[in-house]
């Protein structure tokens, strides 16, 4: 008996894991999601990349992993702004935020 119910409990985690059910939000439930986003950081240049990180990281495991992969690259970024001395972003991060956004952007439709 505690065989087949360790066997049972085994293929529906896979079977859960493999159908998306992670806890993460669908691509539509996703983009409904971030549109409602109201999230505004404070503080200085350095604090609010801080918060930004944060907030983006946290964003990340909520929404399918196509768009939190995206959003996770945003909060990498914004967390290397905030552990700069003057919290200013180089050329090179401003393009890969851009991107980012764009790639969502793409994928929910605006």
């Amino acid at each position: 008996m505690k065989k087949t119910l360790t066997s049972t409990a085994l293929a529906l985690t896979l079977l859960l894991t493999a159908c998306g059910g992670d806890g993460r939000m669908s691509i539509q439930d996703s983009c409904k999601y971030l549109q409602s986003d109201n999230f505004q950081p404070t503080g200085t240049q350095v604090e609010q990349a801080k918060q930004s990180a944060e907030h983006f990281a946290d964003v990340a495991k909520k929404v399918d992993p196509s768009i939190g992969v995206l959003i996770q690259n945003m909060a990498d970024v914004q967390k290397k702004m905030a552990d700069s001395s003057a919290g200013v972003l180089s050329g090179d991060q401003k393009k890969q935020l851009t991107d980012a956004y764009n790639s969502v952007g793409k994928i929910c439709g605006g």
